[in-house]
């Protein structure tokens, strides 16, 4: 039976996407904007575009957030990648359903009480606020992402593979690098990146553990906001817009490349 279409849901269809997307081509068409007010138009200009790349303090919170979500969002996969292994591998020890708890606590934990309880944490210890301080951060928020999307992948893969390279002399580590981790590596891979993208994007958890020379893009751009938008915001919004646009493109062509390729198989 094909479902019909109605004005109801064409209708309900139009008016969500306008509601998710017209802001963003808002923003994109005002970044060319020749005025600074960004509500007037007053013609196309890529001006701002050449302003945004002599903004220095924009341009050291790119760099900011650029390292701290690459160095974040890698050890997050590994320490991800092992918490995975242990839930799924060992399913009785002791201590494992704290470990579970610890592990998927910050899925659910409201990001004012994660970055306030690390602050509270870096105060104690006397740990002086800065890079390292938002970095641990977003790597302790971003490896429950990875642990959950590579414990998914774990539990489908068939284990008697890597129980064969071990009955023919591939010692347990050998064989997990050589058998398991290819095939669990695009949820690793993803894993990655989710956590790349959480960091990128944070501006609570890193308002609360950033200090001296640690600001990141979101606390750049969220500063100037509260001031008023200028068009610079709408050119560095349009610039991560395109840089996310792309590789989504990216991907979803890379995944018709592999699809096709299987199926010619």
């Amino acid at each position: 039976m094909t479902a019909r279409w109605s004005w109801f849901n064409i209708s309900s269809v139009v008016v969500g996407f306008a509601f998710l997307y017209l802001p963003i081509v808002l923003l994109i068409v005002y970044s060319f904007n020749e005025s600074r007010l960004v509500t007037v138009w007053a013609g196309f200009s890529t001006k701002w575009y050449s302003e945004l790349f002599q903004n220095q303090g924009i341009l050291d919170a790119a760099w900011v957030t650029v390292r701290v979500a690459f160095i974040s969002a890698s050890v997050a996969t590994v320490l991800g990648t092992m918490a995975a292994v242990a839930l799924v591998r060992y399913t009785r020890f002791r201590g494992r359903t704290v470990f579970t708890g610890m592990v998927y606590a910050p899925l659910v934990m409201p990001e004012v009480i994660t970055g306030l309880s690390l602050l509270l944490l870096f105060v104690a210890i006397n740990f002086a606020r800065g890079f390292w301080t938002v970095t641990l951060a977003h790597i302790t928020f971003s490896l429950c992402f990875v642990a959950v999307v590579v414990q998914s992948r774990l539990v489908s893969f068939d284990k008697s593979l890597e129980e064969a390279a071990m009955d023919l002399g591939c010692p347990p580590f050998q064989a997990f690098m050589k058998v398991t981790l290819p095939v669990i590596f695009p949820a690793v891979i993803s894993g990655w990146m989710l956590a790349f993208t959480l960091s990128l994007d944070d501006l609570v958890i890193a308002s609360f553990t950033s200090g001296p020379g640690a600001t990141t893009l979101p606390m750049k751009i969220y500063s100037q906001v509260r001031l008023g938008v200028t068009p610079e915001i709408n050119a560095v919004c349009t610039i991560l817009i395109a840089i996310v646009t792309t590789g989504v493109l990216i991907a979803a062509l890379l995944q018709k490349r592999r699809a096709f390729l299987g199926n010619n198989e």
